[in-house]
């Protein structure tokens, strides 16, 4: 029952027989080159693009009970670890792309929160939210989707709490420390305000992300088809024992969320690359782009946002090499 949950279901692997069908009837080869980047490109886009559109929904309505204020409370009641792991948890129902988590951050710091919980949630916010869990179990099976999770949690919660012992406070930006934090309680919404909520939540995520996802689904396409399987795997393979590290730095520059990310990833997997590169690229991508630290750094001074990308690349990497050792256990 899980293996058709996660193979036609989530995975939708009936989609893909349609798509090569189809495209056969055209008269395209899907043994060729063109012909499979085409069926490679039309399933996951399709596919990507209704598992977006379901758990956009349905974790904007679970968003509807836990606005900013409400949210802060929750954290407030806890301290110590027990207020890094909790922030962590709660990153997991909030949107998916850095970008997008940089303004809660700076709310939570702004309404007094301990700068090391609020970095917990900034890392595990785009790391692994909800959205991540499935759609690594349809690409990757449910045992590396859960331990991909639990080592993301784990950077969130350690990461934070190194931040907390350094002391960072002082290196946040004044006018983050001075902003209000908006107080709208969920109580105040009707079911019909959630589900509209909910609504205008997929519609807004899917035109922020949709170009990620084509760019995104097109590299995969790229790689599962044209890039010689022998180039990826003595690249990023286990005869080079720097690709883990190769892999999380060429992440860093792109920008993309978990559902651009893992098209590249599955390609990568698919033409030889290790299992704990290709995620470690993941976690790159979605925590540690451009355009979310160049939001970051209007927030706080060089030396956390340094601090911050530093214990972040060093998480990334020893997972992946983590996720290397134990794969042949876990996949």
């Amino acid at each position: 029952m899980w293996l058709f949950i996660q193979n036609q279901i989530l995975g939708m692997n009936w989609l893909n027989e349609w798509v090569g069908t189809l495209l056969s009837l055209l008269g395209l080869d899907l043994e060729s080159r063109l012909g499979g980047s085409l069926q490679f490109f039309i399933y996951d886009v399709i596919k990507i693009t209704i598992l977006l559109c379901v758990l956009i929904f349905l974790i904007s309505y679970t968003q509807s009970y836990f606005p900013p204020e409400r949210s802060r409370k929750i954290l407030s009641r806890f301290d110590g670890l027990t207020a890094n792991i909790i922030s962590a948890l709660l990153g997991t129902v909030t949107p998916f792309c850095s970008c997008s988590s940089i303004p809660l951050f700076m709310g939570f710091t702004s309404a007094g929160l301990p700068v090391g919980v609020t970095f917990s949630f900034l890392i595990s916010s785009p790391m692994v939210d909800l959205g991540s869990l499935v759609l690594l179990m349809s690409i990757f099976g449910s045992k590396v989707a859960i331990v991909y999770v639990i080592f993301g949690l784990v950077i969130a919660v350690v990461g934070g709490g190194i931040i907390e012992k350094l002391g960072m406070e002082k290196y946040v930006e004044d006018f983050v420390k001075n902003a209000q934090l908006s107080n709208i309680e969920s109580e105040c919404l009707l079911q019909s305000d959630r589900l509209l909520f909910s609504k205008e939540q997929v519609a807004e995520t899917l035109k922020k992300v949709f170009p990620y996802i084509l760019v995104g689904v097109g590299i995969g396409a790229f790689i599962h088809n044209w890039i010689p399987e022998n180039w990826v795997a003595s690249v990023l393979g286990s005869d080079n024992p720097f690709g883990v590290v190769l892999a999380t730095l060429i992440g860093i520059p792109m920008y993309a969320d978990i559902f651009g990310s893992i098209p590249i990833a599955e390609a990568l997997l698919g033409r030889g690359a290790q299992l704990g590169t290709v995620l470690s690229f993941m976690m790159a991508v979605t925590t540690l782009s451009f355009p979310s630290l160049i939001m970051l750094k209007r927030a706080v001074k060089p030396q956390l946002l340094a601090t911050f990308i530093i214990i972040c690349t060093i998480g990334i990497i020893l997972v992946g090499y983590i996720f290397n050792i134990l794969q042949t256990v876990i996949s």
